[in-house]
């Protein structure tokens, strides 16, 4: 699994990156940290529910730690809207970029100082063995 690095924008403390990969650069199909193949169509599905539904951040999925963020960008780059924007193939992955403005001093701090690296979309799914769908 490759490495997406979130960038920072000290100044007005909002981070960016891929919140969820389904297609690489090389056209492959992404396994995430858990093993799981996200399908471009259920992961655009999934965010846009998060986008009409929460769009707040928290931290390590734990419901008390929710609404330490608020999301400031979405979008999930598929295949058709890349080619719509004249993004040629290979540039940019399949997957969903967001950014998020952190309110709150100790998630942001976390943040700075790399204690957090990376997006996690906490989503529930059924899982289907590969070569049973």
């Amino acid at each position: 699994m490759p490495d997406f690095a979130i960038l920072k924008s000290d100044d007005k403390r909002l981070v960016f990156g891929w919140a969820s990969v389904s297609i690489t650069l090389n056209g492959e199909p992404l396994c995430d940290r858990q093993n799981d193949i996200i399908d471009p169509e259920d992961l655009e599905t999934a965010a846009y529910a998060y986008v009409l539904d929460f769009r707040d951040g928290g931290e390590e999925h734990n419901s008390h730690l929710r609404k330490r963020a608020r999301l400031v960008e979405s979008c999930v780059f598929t295949e058709e809207k890349q080619k719509a924007m004249g993004i040629p193939p290979g540039v940019l992955p399949v997957g969903w970029w967001i950014g998020f403005h952190v309110d709150d001093d100790e998630a942001w701090e976390k943040i700075q100082n790399g204690t957090y690296k990376m997006f996690s979309i906490e989503g529930t799914a059924t899982r289907i063995e590969e070569g049973n769908d």
